[in-house]
């Protein structure tokens, strides 16, 4: 996925590796946008970051989209409108016969840049994830825009910089996500994320 303002791609976009079928969320390429659902650190039955940025998602209509779990019964779909911003909305439904939480991450892989605005420094060859206090704030300033959110709908936030390590990557995420709340079967959950110029 791309994004773009005035030219400029926002988005990492890697360091040339592209293996889908790889184990792990880095050996098969970290870079754009994904959605992590339903998990975000590997299980025995899960991986590494979730099951959505595997699969593949239909296109229902413009800029409208959805994805289904083949080892948890979820079912998410992202419509985003562009305008003066970037607004993403989400309806995360439980398409099983059992409650299961509801948990999803947001993991857009901005470009990281030393001395970016409201970013504490990482030094290069390292990387660092840092977790706000639950419903602390709605929105950070990354250089040139910023990312908000509903915290009250997406109150756990984290960030995580990559400074050249993991091979090479240089990225930030800021990773705001559901409290995984217990779904019924049938019941959905939705929440947005927007992106804007500053």
């Amino acid at each position: 996925m791309s994004l773009r303002l005035d030219g400029e791609e926002l988005l990492d976009q890697g360091i040339g590796v592209d293996q889908p079928t790889a184990e792990g969320f880095v050996e098969a390429g970290a870079f754009g946008w994904d959605e992590m659902v339903p998990n975000l650190e590997p299980t025995d039955t899960l991986p590494d970051h979730g099951e959505a940025w595997r699969l593949p998602w239909q296109v229902l209509g413009p800029g409208w989209m959805r994805c289904r779990g083949r080892l948890v019964p979820w079912e998410l779909e992202r419509r985003i409108a562009l305008g003066s911003s970037v607004d993403v909305a989400y309806v995360y439904r439980n398409a099983g016969p059992s409650p299961h939480s509801a948990f999803w991450c947001a993991h857009p892989l901005f470009r990281y840049e030393p001395g970016m605005p409201g970013v504490d420094e990482v030094p290069e060859g390292t990387s660092a994830k840092s977790y706000l206090p639950r419903g602390s704030t709605d929105r950070m300033r990354l250089g040139r825009i910023e990312v908000s959110w509903d915290s009250s709908l997406t109150p756990d936030v984290a960030v995580w910089v990559c400074n050249g390590d993991l091979g090479g990557y240089h990225q930030i995420a800021v990773e705001p996500a559901t409290t995984a709340p217990m779904l019924e079967p049938g019941a959905s959950l939705t929440w947005w994320l927007r992106i804007s110029a500053l």
